[in-house]
């Protein structure tokens, strides 16, 4: 799902030899996106839950890793798709240790906690545009539009996990029903982007917050028991799976990252 296909030319460009800092949106990306959310799932879930730790020490455990990844990110010169994807990967797991502290430990449900969340998104969103006068995904210029871009992220994986919780659980849908649903309504977003003239960057943000809520359920799904309408394969085995696949879809990014700077070189010497 190819939604915006401009290069970044930051700060630091001179034209086009200028390599982004952050990936185009294509059909790859998506595909890791929904590892990376559905890990985030299990992941939080198993040191919350299965190991006990609890949502409130969960959520700052994640939130410092969040940080911590992020500094690499912001301070590096060029794209890296293990820096960017260990980042990515954060604000999932961060997001859904912080959407059930909200929801659970605080008691604010799921349906006003999706509010308050998607009232943080708007605000987010509305600072970015008003202050870089775009939310464009990949021409950002400057620091501090892609710092409203990580914070933008960590709020819509939030969201996601809350509306994903809420589908499953308060909506009567079920795991597998709510990933259905969510399924649906990706693909509406899919043929919007094909046959109508909407925004590009709308439906990126329509697309992004609606594969979190898909990787909830879908990890719901892998994780709980059959008696609770899952698969059974708990957290331990479905987030070393979801791992795997991650660390294999990263690489590849990783060769392609690699083979694109090669040919740069080859172009200035030439």
């Amino acid at each position: 799902m190819s939604l915006i296909t401009e290069r970044n030319n930051g700060p630091e460009s001179t034209g086009s030899e200028f390599i982004s800092k952050l990936p185009l949106i294509t059909a790859g990306y998506w595909v890791i996106k929904i590892c990376a959310t559905t890990l985030g799932e299990t992941g939080a879930d198993h040191l919350s839950m299965t190991m006990n730790v609890g949502y409130a020490v969960s959520s700052l455990i994640f939130i410092v890793v969040f940080l911590i990844t992020l500094f690499f990110q912001l301070y590096s010169k060029k794209f890296n798709p293990v820096i960017y994807w260990l980042v990515f990967t954060s604000t999932s797991v961060a997001g859904t240790a912080i959407s059930d502290f909200m929801d659970r430990t605080l008691g604010l449900g799921y349906a006003v906690g999706s509010l308050v969340l998607i009232i943080l998104l708007t605000i987010t969103l509305t600072a970015w545009y008003l202050s870089e006068s775009s939310l464009s995904v990949t021409n950002i210029k400057t620091l501090k539009g892609e710092t409203f871009y990580w914070i933008g992220f960590l709020i819509a994986n939030t969201l996601g996990t809350a509306l994903g919780d809420f589908l499953a659980d308060d909506s009567g849908l079920g795991f597998a029903g709510g990933a259905i649903l969510i399924s649906a309504l990706l693909g509406l977003t899919l043929t919007a982007h094909y046959l109508t003239r909407i925004s590009s960057i709308v439906l990126f943000w329509i697309a992004f917050v609606l594969t979190r809520p898909f990787g909830a359920t879908f990890g719901d799904l892998l994780t709980k028991t059959p008696d609770q309408g899952g698969l059974g394969i708990g957290t331990m085995g479905t987030s070393l799976i979801l791992s795997s696949l991650l660390i294999i879809f990263v690489f590849n990014s990783w060769i392609k990252q690699k083979g694109t700077e090669d040919n740069i070189e080859f172009l200035r010497e030439e």
